[in-house]
């Protein structure tokens, strides 16, 4: 039996993950605003605190592997603080007990979305890890309305993708023995999509902006099952990874070569 921790457990991805992973006789400590074994606000720093504190409290110090599946994608600036500080800050702070573990993993939800069109600038500020500027030009985005403000999100999952390709080769991953990748879902039916995908004119915006000639929308399970396999003992070398279960839809976008651009 590993220790699992789940971010955004009381929904969706989060949900079907630690559902999951119990199933298959791992313990799951969830983490969420509500209905979680630890109830955290993670758009903030010291809901990011409270969080880290009382999941090493619960877990005894004993983590073998983390999923941030938490996230938002609202057209607002507090969409980065959620999607990428909230991931960043509470792997880090995680990360010595993660250290511990004989077989120690992390995999986390970005998406589809990474591929799309963001601002440049909200991507290179949460690079730099400067909360308080990308704060400043999510509110300006935010501000614009509905169609910019959107923009954070694709910005933020941009942004998490980058970090960690950038942070699974150094010592403190890398050297530690922790894979550490992304998954990137295509459409997912939830709770969040269901309302999108229940009239004609939803599905069309969605299909048009990932088109999914394999099977279509995806149950969240599917997500949840490349989430376990990428946080189990089995992958020892994956690594640095965002991973496109999406129907094919990456392929769709991008065509066939993307290695000379």
């Amino acid at each position: 039996m590993r220790t699992y921790v789940v971010t955004g457990s009381a929904s969706g991805i989060g949900a079907a993950t630690a559902e999951l992973l119990r199933e298959r006789g791992h313990k799951v400590i969830g983490v969420d605003l509500r209905n979680a074994e630890v109830n955290a606000d993670l758009s903030t720093a010291a809901g990011r605190a409270s969080a880290i504190a009382d999941t090493l409290l619960a877990s005894a110090g004993k983590i073998d592997a983390v999923i941030a599946a938490a996230g938002v994608s609202a057209p607002k600036a507090f969409t980065v603080a959620v999607n990428f500080f909230g991931v960043t800050a509470f792997l880090e702070g995680l990360l010595p007990a993660l250290s511990a573990s004989s077989a120690p993993r992390v995999a986390v939800v970005s998406s589809m979305a990474s591929l799309q069109v963001n601002s440049e600038a909200l991507v290179e500020a949460l690079m730099a890890g400067d909360e308080t500027e990308a704060l400043r030009i999510g509110g300006e985005l935010e501000a614009a309305g509905p169609r910019t403000g959107y923009l954070n999100y694709p910005s933020s999952k941009r942004a998490i993708s980058r970090w960690i390709r950038r942070e699974c080769i150094t010592e403190a991953w890398a050297g530690a023995g922790i894979p550490l990748n992304a998954v990137a879902p295509g459409t997912v039916i939830t709770n969040m999509t269901r309302e999108l995908l229940a009239t004609e004119e939803g599905r069309k915006m969605a299909d048009d902006n990932v088109p999914m000639p394999l099977n279509y929308h995806s149950e969240a399970v599917v997500i949840a099952r490349m989430l376990a396999w990428l946080t189990s003992e089995e992958n020892t070398h994956v690594t640095g990874q965002t991973i496109y279960i999406d129907g094919g839809a990456d392929a769709t976008l991008r065509g066939d070569d993307i290695w000379s651009k």
